[in-house]
């Protein structure tokens, strides 16, 4: 059964009208058992133009679906004018809703689902750098000291295989003041003076190995004393601090001590030396004198 297009359908539509005026008719005749010849004649003459309607609607259609090459039939597909068609769409269109709103749904639970999850995500990722950050600070408080200590220490405060009692401290400096040691024994100078402003400390001691001034009594000790320059601040006669490098004597833990105008020092400990200082080591008669290059007789 083909489907006309809708410009001819109330032509067709007229004419099926007809066609079904003229059979109830009939059928009214034929129930009323009326036999009227007029009638039926008038009823072959409808439909002998309905058929001649319905021929001229097909040529029109024919004629029509030669000029559009074939056009009109895809047309007349899309357009389904005939009632099963409709009521086929109908149903398709009452099944195909609900489905379309599930999925709607389904698409909207999965996209709160994937705002949940980017929430969450951003929580997590926030916690990690939280950790990550607290894990760093902790290493920063952490960070290894390359500093020696202990053994290995001594290990590297060795000289001719001799481990050194002293270190010097974070304030060491050379002095700018040309220092001499004059050495007297009995109240007769000995040699020549030594000169102790080339380097920033001096050791004194029995091992020449590491002996920068050998004392060579029996009384004294192998690493007896230490003279060191430090910087320091000093107060200034007009009463303003100042930063000089000054001289200073410890002793090493000596056995029989080292004095500073006939008095005994402390081990350990710095001791200022001023001109014209008298130092002694343990029980040997020499006697050391501390002056400079400006110093006066």
């Amino acid at each position: 059964r083909k489907v006309e297009p809708k410009d001819d359908r109330s032509a067709f539509t007229g004419a099926s009208r007809e066609a079904r005026s003229g059979r109830d008719g009939d059928r009214h005749d034929s129930r009323g058992k009326r036999s009227d010849p007029d009638r039926k004649g008038g009823s072959r003459e409808q439909r002998t133009d309905q058929s001649s309607r319905r021929d001229s609607v097909r040529d029109r259609m024919a004629d029509r679906d030669e000029n559009n090459g074939g056009s009109g039939r895809s047309s007349r597909r899309g357009r389904s004018g005939s009632p099963e068609e409709h009521r086929h769409r109908g149903r398709h269109e009452s099944h195909t809703s609900p489905r379309a709103s599930r999925s709607a749904a389904h698409r909207e639970d999965t996209s709160s689902r994937v705002d949940v999850a980017s929430r969450s995500g951003d929580a997590d990722s926030l916690a990690m750098m939280n950790t990550a950050a607290e894990a760093l600070e902790v290493k920063e408080k952490q960070k290894p000291s390359f500093e020696l200590s202990g053994k290995l220490a001594e290990e590297t405060n060795k000289v001719g295989g001799i481990t050194l009692l002293y270190s010097e401290p974070p304030e060491a400096r050379k002095s700018d003041i040309r220092w001499r040691l004059y050495v007297f024994k009995g109240g007769e100078a000995l040699n020549e003076p030594l000169y102790v402003h080339r380097m920033s400390h001096y050791l004194f001691g029995r091992e020449r190995r590491i002996a920068d001034i050998p004392t060579d009594h029996p009384s004294c000790s192998k690493q007896h004393a230490v003279l060191q320059y430090r910087l320091v601040e000093k107060e200034q006669p007009d009463g303003m601090m100042s930063k000089q490098v000054r001289p200073y004597l410890m002793d090493l833990g000596s056995t029989n001590g080292t004095f500073i105008n006939e008095d005994r020092i402390e081990s350990h400990r710095y001791y200022e030396l001023f001109e014209r200082d008298n130092i002694k080591f343990g029980n040997s008669s020499r006697e050391y004198v501390l002056l400079h290059e400006n110093s006066t007789d």
